[in-house]
């Protein structure tokens, strides 16, 4: 006790041991920094108590973390409490779970940054091919078992029917077609949009109309010059692209169409035009990229009866002039259609529509968020809420839910407890402990 007295206590906890939970260290604010210090490669979820997919993760995590604990391999696996630790998961950007981020030799701004030339151009590739597995070893008996000199750089490629070899990483980059277009699959589309390049163009198509697929050279010819900077995506409207469609306000009749979406931000690009071509689309992509075109944002048409019933319908082109009505509070439901959370929350949304109905300076509101959109306002997950009280702050809250008409009523009455948060961009809201994921029928 004595020892310890001398020490200053904002440091201390430099000095104790992590914390680990079968195998898995457990990271909050005060040991974050020395975790990366620590670990040259440290593999981090960013999860909530609450969250199934976070449950049925945790398992296997653990197994995956005991495995490379014993092999005494150099990545260690970690978690942080995202709804504990919101400092840390604002900075890295976790609004919704679980979150996996890979930090390398303790850069804490650049998870993925690597050093040195060939390496470098090995990850440029894989970012560019995520229908393919890529992956790095040092391991003395791999070298061993493949002749090759200790030292030395070499990619080698297998294929299922004939494996091979290509000695070079220029080569292999050379001996690699201009861009090959990842088709939009189930089992890759989450690899798709889990990217390195933050940047994606899709092009919708239907590949049973011929020409349509004519345009795909087009496409490839536009690619090359954005390599690195711009991932380019094929989605076949009349296949395994179809699921995609509704993420960006798409029927697939609309094909051929394309979008360009900043993941990372999940800011979305419409290109109007009907000439789909090499030049065009390089314009496009040029223009988006150097910030000269405005985010297209979805919004389906305002209802002839949007304001007859207790519970408003809201859409992206009414959503400003109803929710910073600076007379009004405006409490809004932003959920999915198929979500089933969003379903079971519908009755306790209509009681409370129903309760507040005739008072001149309360809004009860919803959005149907798989079709409308509206900037600064992230929904990361089904239902969220969002409360915007009267006055000219244009002050937006984010708000819980325990479920139920009792839950409902509590937070709009009490603001939910949570901070204010900024419309031009909150980056951290707390969704609901049952909500859904928005992307979960990637």
């Amino acid at each position: 006790v004595g020892a310890r007295g001398l020490i200053c206590p904002s440091v201390w906890h430099l000095l104790a041991p992590f914390v680990e939970e079968d195998e898995v260290l457990v990271l909050t604010q005060s040991n974050f920094a020395q975790a990366l210090q620590k670990h040259p490669l440290l593999l981090v979820e960013f999860y909530a108590p609450w969250c199934r997919p976070c449950q049925a993760l945790a398992p296997e995590y653990a197994k995956a973390a005991a495995v490379l604990k014993d092999e005494g391999s150099p990545v260690r696996l970690a978690k942080v409490d995202a709804v504990e630790e919101r400092l840390l998961s604002a900075e890295f950007g976790a609004t919704e779970y679980p979150v996996l981020k890979l930090f390398r030799d303790g850069n804490r701004t650049h998870p993925a940054n690597f050093t040195g030339r060939d390496v470098r151009l090995f990850y440029d590739v894989a970012s560019d091919a995520p229908d393919a597995a890529f992956a790095v070893t040092n391991h003395p008996e791999l070298f061993q078992m493949y002749n090759i000199t200790s030292g030395s750089t070499v990619v080698s490629l297998f294929r299922k029917v004939s494996p091979g070899f290509c000695r070079e990483c220029d080569r292999f980059w050379k001996g690699r077609p201009q861009l090959s277009l990842p088709v939009m699959l189930p089992q890759n589309a989450s690899r798709i949009f889990g990217a390195q390049v933050p940047n994606h163009l899709l092009l919708f198509l239907n590949k049973t109309v011929d020409s349509q697929l004519e345009l795909l050279d087009s496409f490839r010819g536009a690619a090359s010059a954005f390599r690195g900077k711009v991932l380019f995506v094929l989605a076949d409207v009349d296949g395994e692209g179809a699921g995609v469609l509704h993420y960006f306000g798409l029927k697939s009749q609309d094909a051929p169409a394309i979008r360009f979406i900043h993941i990372e931000t999940n800011t979305k690009y419409r290109l109007d035009t009907d000439e789909l071509s090499a030049a065009t689309v390089h314009t496009f992509c040029r223009d988006v990229l150097g910030g000269k075109v405005q985010p297209h944002l979805m919004s389906e048409e305002i209802p002839r009866d949007w304001d007859k019933q207790p519970v408003k319908v809201l859409v992206g082109k009414n959503f400003e002039q109803v929710a910073f009505d600076e007379a009004k509070s405006v409490f809004v439901k932003f959920y999915a259609p198929w979500c089933p959370h969003s379903k079971a929350m519908a009755p306790a949304w209509e009681e409370l529509g129903q309760k507040y109905d005739g008072h001149p300076d309360i809004v009860i509101a919803q959005m149907d968020a798989t079709a409308n959109e509206v900037a600064g306002l992230p929904v990361p997950a089904y239902p969220t809420l969002y409360y915007f009280p009267a006055g000219d702050e244009r002050k937006v809250w984010g708000l819980g839910w325990e479920g139920g008409y009792a839950g409902v009523q509590a937070s709009c009455v009490s603001g939910g407890g949570c901070q204010p948060r900024d419309p031009e961009g909150p980056k951290n809201t707390q969704s609901s402990p049952e909500a859904s994921e928005p992307h979960a029928e990637l």
